[in-house]
């Protein structure tokens, strides 16, 4: 699992972790129950502190993707799927925010925007 952090993104660091492995479970690059880098380790690796780390395996841990077994390590949630469709709603719904946003802003109809879905839909049958 290759994490790239930035400090110049305006996010979190903690959250662009758990972005990061929410990332690689739904990619399956992480599985069910692998195990974590230890907290530690990880904050070694990517130069920050080992509370930052911290705080975002408790964010992952309590959103259900992670579990923490006491002095054996952190390791991948067996798949939810509700939480997964659930999390991924919650991102889509943040990008057709942007579009009517976008779309307001540019005098777009909801009927153009509507055509646009249908269109991009079709495509991928």
């Amino acid at each position: 699992m290759n994490i790239i952090l930035s400090n110049s993104s305006g996010i979190p660091i903690f959250e662009q972790i758990e972005k990061a492995i929410k990332e690689a479970i739904f990619s399956n690059e992480l599985r069910e129950e692998d195990m974590l880098p230890s907290v530690r380790s990880l904050a070694n690796e990517l130069k920050i502190s080992f509370l930052t780390v911290k705080r975002a395996y408790d964010g992952l841990e309590q959103a259900g993707f992670i579990k923490t077994i006491q002095g054996k390590g952190s390791f991948v949630a067996p798949k939810n799927l509700d939480l997964i469709k659930e999390e991924k709603l919650k991102e889509i719904q943040g990008y057709i925010e942007k579009i009517y946003d976008i779309s307001k802003i540019s005098n777009i109809s909801e009927e153009e925007i509507k055509e646009l879905f249908k269109m991009i839909f079709e495509e991928e049958i």
